[in-house]
């Protein structure tokens, strides 16, 4: 077994359940955490053996351009549709974060959410 993380993964999106949020739109990060069977990858060193994570990244992409209220719904959706992509997966962990978001005068860097099949 092993993993493939992909970090840091930053888009600018429109999710939020104020108007505005969905107006203007925000920085976002998103993380995942995928593990797989790696056995034919370690022994080939072939692609087509591996977990092609820029194929990952596109269906990240892709969810993230969808505008949701909440970030356990487009967290939900991310690993729905990573899973569906690629049916090797044995585990997958999400972390979506909201950069700098409005809480009405207070100060704070993200929210986040992490969600695990």
């Amino acid at each position: 077994m092993g993993k493939i993380l992909l970090q840091g993964m930053e888009f600018f999106a429109y999710h939020g359940c104020f108007r505005e949020e969905q107006i203007i739109g925000t920085k976002f990060t998103v993380d995942l955490e995928i593990e797989y069977d790696t056995t034919a990858t370690e022994k080939s060193d072939r692609l087509s053996d591996a977990l092609n994570y820029q194929a990952v990244y596109q269906v990240v992409k892709k969810e993230m351009e969808k505008p949701s209220h909440l970030l356990e719904h487009v967290a939900g959706r991310i690993l729905d549709e990573v899973k569906n992509a690629f049916p090797r997966i044995i585990h997958i962990t999400v972390k979506i974060a909201k950069i700098n978001p409005s809480l009405g005068g207070g100060k704070i860097h993200e929210v986040a959410c992490i969600l695990s099949h």
